[in-house]
């Protein structure tokens, strides 16, 4: 589904096409979770490069991996799409870029001052719009200009040094265009149903074995394997508690 940026970010006052609200978001179907508490980012990467591969083992549809901008997650889809042959579009979360956009308001409004939400809105919907660049550019000029000190232009320094380096991984335009997300809240909501509603509770204590299988256990059940999973975990464990015991697969009979 097409979007503008007007969509993700309406304004809360204005006009009555503003009151309106941004179009209904599309639901999301089909998601598939695995986790780990052993494995490193690139095992854990990997395990989902094998499940795109195996929705689309032709590479025949377009592949967008959303991420929160560490590099290392970066730098290992790279590596991966790289090994496999297929092109993957990475987008950064937009929520992100707000935050680093929030730091930045604060080094030109004073804490709290109202002002700050229009001038982050502002720069937001020009970072929709594919203006990163520009924008980071824009604020560091206006931070000479002010003469804030080192310290008052921290938040200013680093929000344009982040819309810089990411430039490349914030090309909205075309994913709004294509109807691609943008934000990782469905990963946010997964993790904290698959993670921190079972690894975070109450008096929780956890060696990583353990962590692992439970891990594994919400991820099958989440993607609805579960049954076929227990099926399969029976039928190992007949043949590696009995049948492998026996000679030409032949039981013992009593005389």
């Amino acid at each position: 589904m097409t979007r503008t940026p007007a969509d993700i970010l309406a304004r809360t006052t204005g006009t009555d096409a503003d009151d309106a609200g941004p179009a209904e978001a599309p639901v999301t179907a089909n998601k598939w979770l695995t986790a780990s508490v052993t494995g490193d980012a690139a095992t854990v990467v990997g395990q989902v490069f094998d499940e795109a591969e195996r929705r689309d083992p032709a590479h025949a549809r377009t592949w967008v991996a959303l991420l929160d901008g560490n590099n290392h997650q970066i730098d290992r889809i790279h590596t991966e799409a790289t090994r496999r042959g297929v092109d993957v579009t990475i987008p950064c979360d937009l929520i992100h870029v707000l935050e680093y956009l929030w730091k930045a308001a604060w080094s030109f409004h004073d804490e709290g001052d109202p002002a700050a939400e229009a001038w982050v809105h502002d720069k937001a919907i020009a970072v929709l719009q594919g203006k990163a660049t520009p924008v980071a550019a824009g604020i560091r000029r206006a931070a000479t200009r002010q003469r804030l000190t080192p310290t008052q232009r921290t938040g200013a320094d680093t929000c344009a040094t982040y819309l810089t380096n990411k430039a490349r991984y914030l090309d909205y335009p075309t994913a709004l265009h294509n109807g691609w997300p943008i934000a990782t809240g469905v990963i946010e909501g997964a993790c904290r149903h698959l993670i921190t509603d079972r690894m975070d509770i109450t008096g929780a204590r956890w060696a990583l074995p353990g962590a692992e299988t439970i891990l594994k256990l919400r991820a099958l059940r989440s993607n609805g394997d579960l049954t076929e999973y227990w099926t399969y975990h029976l039928t190992q464990k007949q043949q590696r508690v009995h049948q492998t015991r026996y000679h030409n697969n032949i039981i013992p009979q009593a005389a």
